[in-house]
């Protein structure tokens, strides 16, 4: 069997476990490390209804079946933040601990100057984060840049194959935490491949490939007891994303200080749902996770830790026909860590009517997703300009006050 071949029968064999993608060395971040979890929602999420205007009467008139309605006495509603803003009632539940702690933010009218509204393209352009033009580098994906500029930071993509945002020269390793874990490759298998390689100059990370997976399937063996029991209290955990998150919080807790996920299916053209339905479900679902994630990560790492949820685009503020949202432009941000300075909606605003649409139709994009993590990445390490340069070419860093 040639060695191409055999590779591919064995990457299929262990699919969903982890890709043969290995980080050129087995480090374990310093607990004194920072660490930096990237959350994409693939799919352009509606950020209307997460984050619901309150002035006005323009949100309701253009959305008569979906706009999210405000609590008032009894009545379930959005739960109000700010005099302009409220939270959907899904997800100020089980996140209410982080906000009353002052550990969660919001940055609305945020994005790219990408308008293309194509899901991959945009995608694309954001996981890059370099500058719009014909000229990208395609190999080059900000996180990956940002792993260069911080030695003794290991990073983990927790993806079933490495996303561009950690494409470069820096060896990211990836796995997926999907589902439980097992021991990976059986033996002969493992052998006859290390074998293969023995004198090969991909020898050693093939090696150190089967070292990450069996460190990661042992550490999470370690905890099945534990999860086990959780789920018997609690049985959405044992299926959904909050059980992959906490898995996540172990292992960054213990060793990565970058990380990466996305999540998918928000791209909500049809019956998106108001209060209850799909949308609502998937929000809940999604906060549940990131309460799970701080959580586990434990309250002494929780202090140096930055969670950041984007999207590559919002949903246009008119609902369609079929009581979902198109592709847009502006979106919200989401901002959780327990060194966060407390606002709970930040960045720059505008009212939302029809004259401040973007094209008629979408929120504009006025806080930069470029500009507004640079800002963060300097204030949470403290990079030089180069550095800053290196991860965002030919961008100024905005700090708009997360820590």
């Amino acid at each position: 069997m040639q060695r191409r071949t055999f590779l591919s029968h064995t990457c299929a064999a262990s699919a969903g476990v982890a890709t043969l993608t290995f980080s050129s060395r087995l480090l374990a971040a310093s607990p004194d490390s920072p660490r930096f979890l990237l959350v994409f929602l693939r799919g352009g999420y509606d950020a209307l209804s997460l984050l619901v205007p309150t002035s006005g009467s323009f949100y309701q008139e253009v959305r008569p079946h979906i706009a999210i309605p405000l609590a008032a006495g009894d009545q379930a509603g959005a739960v109000p933040l700010t005099e302009q803003w409220a939270l959907h009632p899904a997800v100020e539940a089980p996140l209410r601990p982080l906000l009353q702690a002052r550990q969660l933010s919001f940055i609305p009218f945020a994005g790219t100057d990408d308008t293309s509204r194509s899901h991959f393209e945009t995608q694309d352009s954001i996981e890059l984060g370099q500058p719009l033009g014909p000229q990208r580098n395609f190999q080059s994906g900000f996180l990956n840049r940002l792993a260069s500029v911080l030695p003794g930071s290991p990073a983990m993509s927790f993806t079933d194959q490495l996303p561009a945002v950690f494409r470069g020269p820096v060896d990211i390793a990836n796995t997926s935490l999907k589902g439980q874990l097992k021991n990976g490759l059986n033996k002969p298998l493992q052998s006859a491949l290390a074998s293969m390689y023995q004198h090969h100059p991909l020898g050693a990370k093939v090696q150190e490939g089967f070292e990450v997976r069996q460190e990661v399937s042992s550490t999470m063996a370690g905890n099945m007891a534990g999860e086990m029991e959780a789920a018997s209290r609690n049985a959405v955990s044992t299926n959904g994303f909050e059980q992959e998150a906490r898995r996540m919080a172990r292992l960054m807790r213990e060793r990565y200080a970058l990380g990466f996920v996305d999540v998918g299916g928000w791209d909500t053209h049809v019956g998106q749902g108001q209060l209850t339905g799909y949308l609502a479900t998937r929000l809940g679902q999604l906060a549940s996770g990131l309460a799970g994630f701080a959580d586990e990560i434990g309250p002494t790492m929780w202090k140096q830790t930055t969670v950041v949820v984007i999207s590559e685009f919002g949903r246009t503020m008119r609902e369609n026909g079929n009581r979902g949202t198109d592709h847009g432009h502006g979106s919200v941000y989401w901002a959780l860590g327990g060194g966060l300075r407390g606002q709970k909606v930040l960045g720059e605003q505008t009212s939302i009517e029809a004259r401040t649409l973007f094209q008629n139709r979408d929120l504009p994009v006025l806080n930069d997703y470029r500009a507004t993590l640079a800002g963060l990445f300097q204030r949470q390490y403290g990079l030089s300009p180069s550095a800053i340069d290196k991860v965002f070419p030919a961008c100024q860093p905005r700090d708009i006050g997360l820590i």
